[in-house]
């Protein structure tokens, strides 16, 4: 991969901050950065584009949204089954992660799914779920506390 250069740095470390809810949030970056607001628009697409950024996206706080209920679902899926089952459980709509794990925990939970939702039944959930991918043989953790929850910073000391 080719190096950064100082404004996409700039615009990089501004852009994983929270961004302003302004009608013109690039332009102020742009103004910070000593850029135009196309400058920082044409600096993400090219950040995107090459595979720096994965994504570009809002974070949303599901607690402070209403969703308190969560629980980290874990499934033990015969790996000739687990991309059939990934697809599945992906297109729920309160599956925010879904996840292959390699070693599988204690030797076959293989499949981690987390799960948000206002539905105080989350066992009526995961039961569908179950049925959907023919597969009841999952853990279910629930969150009892959160203690830390942040993104990565990048370019923070240079």
């Amino acid at each position: 991969m080719e190096k950064l250069t100082v404004p996409e740095i700039k615009v990089a470390r501004l852009i994983q901050l929270d961004i302003s809810l302004a009608a013109r949030p690039f332009g102020q970056i742009g103004r910070a950065c000593d850029l135009s607001e196309e400058e920082v628009l044409n600096i993400i697409r090219h950040l995107l584009q090459k595979g720096y950024i994965r994504r570009f996206g809002a974070v949303l706080r599901h607690q402070k949204a209403g969703y308190t209920k969560n629980a980290l679902i874990i499934w033990a899926v015969p790996p000739d089954q687990i991309e059939n089952a990934g697809k599945i459980l992906a297109a729920f709509p309160f599956i925010s992660h879904l996840y292959e794990r390699n070693p599988a925990f204690q030797g076959k939970y293989n499949l981690f799914t987390m799960l948000h939702t206002q539905n105080d039944n989350i066992e009526a959930i995961i039961d569908q779920m179950a049925a959907a991918i023919n597969n009841r043989d999952f853990l279910i953790l629930e969150s009892l506390q959160e203690y830390k929850k942040t993104s990565p910073e990048y370019f923070v000391n240079d």
